[in-house]
């Protein structure tokens, strides 16, 4: 089965979508504010995505753009008009940053319920504890097409390669809140493939191409490839995951392409992120 995450992503926003029309008429409809800093071109499709979407379920989405030269005190000042901003309910910072200014200290700045990418240490902290929190939105996407695959998790066995704040380390406290036994790896771990070998459920969030190959997998895995690289094939661009997937998709119980996995919700659980946000703030 190969998990088609635009369709579930498509799926979610038109749920949003219903809610937003079920919002009482009285208040202001749900508001996200994305910074945008410099000209990186992936970072610019990716905020054009995200306003499209946003209007399409309709959030009300504002994009402050500013230069690359812009000072550590100066983007603070913007950040905390947003939170005083009662029109604005999901505040969003596009990483990466210029490296003269401190993403932690940044993202510390941000109100934590409008927090909606979920790296505020008070929402790390909720998540790791078990308490509601907004979840970053990568691993929250691969959660709900894992629920979408095996509904209940419960005694599975997951492998997560990769640790980083952005994707594994949230994975993990997701599937941990299910019931799974969490195996975290990353490029210090001895035995990785067999490590991987005794997945019921992998997710590869490493960032080296096509590294998981079909002998590394049983074969009523499901794997969540959340890797996004580029290769060149013959003189023509590719994007490929951190799984082998020709070699791999008819091996195991389902996988997620790339692209068109794990990517599509992303954008779509930012959105899911910003109505709960919404609703909290206004104790809906």
């Amino acid at each position: 089965m190969i998990i088609d995450g635009k369709q579930i992503a498509e799926e979610l926003r038109h749920k949003l979508k219903k809610e937003i029309d079920q919002l009482p008429k009285n208040l202001s409809k749900p508001g996200l504010t994305v910074i945008l800093i410099g000209d990186h071109p992936a970072s610019q499709i990716y905020v054009r995505n995200k306003e499209k979407f946003a209007k399409e379920v309709g959030i009300n989405s504002k994009l402050l753009k500013f230069e690359d030269t812009i000072t550590e005190k100066y983007l603070i000042q913007e950040i905390h008009k947003l939170n005083d901003d009662s029109a604005v309910h999901g505040i969003l910072v596009q990483l990466p940053l210029p490296s003269h200014i401190d993403s932690g200290k940044i993202i510390s700045e941000i109100n934590p319920a409008k927090d909606v990418d979920g790296f505020h240490p008070n929402n790390v902290g909720n998540l790791s504890s078990g308490n509601d929190a907004l979840v970053p939105c990568t691993p929250y996407g691969c959660y709900l097409l894992l629920k979408k695959v095996i509904p209940n998790l419960s005694g599975l066995n997951a492998v997560i390669i990769g640790r980083s704040n952005i994707n594994g380390k949230p994975m993990a406290q997701l599937l941990l809140k299910e019931n799974c036994t969490v195996t975290i790896t990353h490029s210090k771990t001895k035995n990785l493939k067999d490590l991987c070998l005794t997945a019921d459920i992998l997710v590869a969030s490493v960032g080296s191409p096509q590294m998981v190959k079909a002998d590394w997998v049983k074969k009523d895995c499901v794997i969540i490839d959340v890797g996004i690289n580029r290769l060149e094939d013959h003189g023509t661009k590719k994007i490929v995951g951190d799984v082998d997937f020709e070699n791999v998709k008819d091996l195991v119980k389902a996988i997620t392409p790339v692209p068109g996995g794990v990517g599509p919700m992303t954008i779509s659980c930012l959105l899911s992120n910003t109505v709960k946000a919404y609703k909290k703030i206004n104790s809906i």
